[in-house]
């Protein structure tokens, strides 16, 4: 089958031919149909520090996908040849502590699709039925296919009460546009996004946010006073990473704030930590999503008409997948798919 492998320890992926994987007693062979380029994948391109002390090579990466049943093993009674499906990237233990609370995003065994064994940037992937999501058909494949990073936003922006609350996001990569979406369509009164790209500023509004702020030129507390604003933010959701942008979320928030932290830093970061005592904020960090809970909220909140497709904003068919990965790292772009169709056409704006 094709698939796209970290074949060498340097930057770059490669395009090879390598063996179907063989499905277990347990396991589910998905054909591909769409994969969606995350981040991490970036990271494993660029071959970054981070990728070089994480990634095994030779590795078939990507862990964002839809696709159809292609075959199963004797213990899986519950698809169908055929049948539409996603997956959770992560794969636990289910014998720790919190795996048999049902807390099964805190294993502390976890392992990544695509990150610490063969992903779904290929023909086919192999993952147990427990990590198979079983999709509406009705719903369109390009948002199937970004199911896992709207996870992240799903599990962030709903880690707390919004329905009238004023929420702040910083960061508006996909994930914090989508957020932005998800934050709106629970009843959020202002939800305001900040970053440094006007490309994907413009993305956020298009997602819902009330106001956007490009914080090179203009502060967050200006536009808290635009809005009639008095005492802050009451829900806070940390998509970037930025040393810079959390300082800015911190002296923003409500007495009694709360912070979802989903952004990894790059470096460490200090912490006015008498605004967190102070104020009494609260801070919870977010990996992943919650097993299924969140997988169950995120299709629903799709079939009662969010719209996340504005965010999807180019589309490649595999043979072009170094376009795809051009355009991620360009950050002129929202969310970027690689089609497995043989039939598949480039799209983008």
């Amino acid at each position: 089958m094709r698939a796209l492998v970290k074949a060498k320890a340097e930057p770059g992926l490669w395009l090879q031919e390598v063996p179907v994987p063989e499905p277990g007693m347990n396991d589910v062979l998905v054909k591909i149909r769409k994969a969606s380029i995350c981040g991490t994948d970036v990271h494993i391109y660029n071959w970054d520090a981070w990728a070089q002390k994480t990634i095994p090579v030779p590795m078939v990466v990507g862990h964002e996908f839809v696709g159809t049943v292609e075959a199963m093993g004797d213990n899986v009674h519950d698809l169908h040849i055929g049948d539409l499906v996603t997956g959770e990237g992560h794969l636990v233990c289910g014998r720790c502590r919190n795996c048999l609370a049902g807390r099964r995003h805190l294993c502390r065994d976890t392992a990544g699709v695509g990150v610490n064994r063969p992903g779904a940037f290929a023909d086919y992937l192999c993952i147990p039925v427990t990590n198979v999501w079983h999709c509406d058909p009705s719903l369109p494949t390009d948002v199937l296919s970004c199911f896992d990073p709207f996870g992240n936003a799903t599990h962030s922006a709903l880690s707390f009460p919004v329905l009238g609350e004023d929420v702040l996001i910083t960061g508006a990569g996909p994930i914090g546009c989508m957020a932005t979406a998800i934050a709106r369509h629970a009843g959020a009164r202002y939800v305001v996004t900040t970053d440094v790209n006007p490309y994907r500023l413009d993305l956020a509004r298009q997602m819902g946010a009330s106001a956007t702020v490009d914080v090179r030129h203009e502060k967050v507390a200006d536009v808290m006073e635009r809005l009639g604003m008095k005492e802050g933010f009451d829900v806070g959701l940390e998509m970037s990473g930025h040393p810079d942008a959390f300082g800015d979320m911190l002296s923003s928030m409500c007495h009694g704030g709360k912070i979802a932290l989903l952004g990894i830093p790059g470096q460490e970061m200090a912490i006015d930590w008498n605004l967190v005592v102070f104020n009494g904020l609260t801070i919870k960090g977010i990996y992943g999503r919650e097993m299924y809970e969140t997988w169950y909220k995120m299709q629903v909140m799709v079939q009662g008409g969010l719209d996340i497709t504005p965010l999807i904003t180019h589309r490649f068919p595999l043979e072009k997948f170094e376009d795809g990965f051009d355009v991620m790292r360009s950050g002129e772009s929202g969310k970027v798919i690689i089609d497995w169709d043989d039939q598949a056409q480039e799209s983008g704006r």
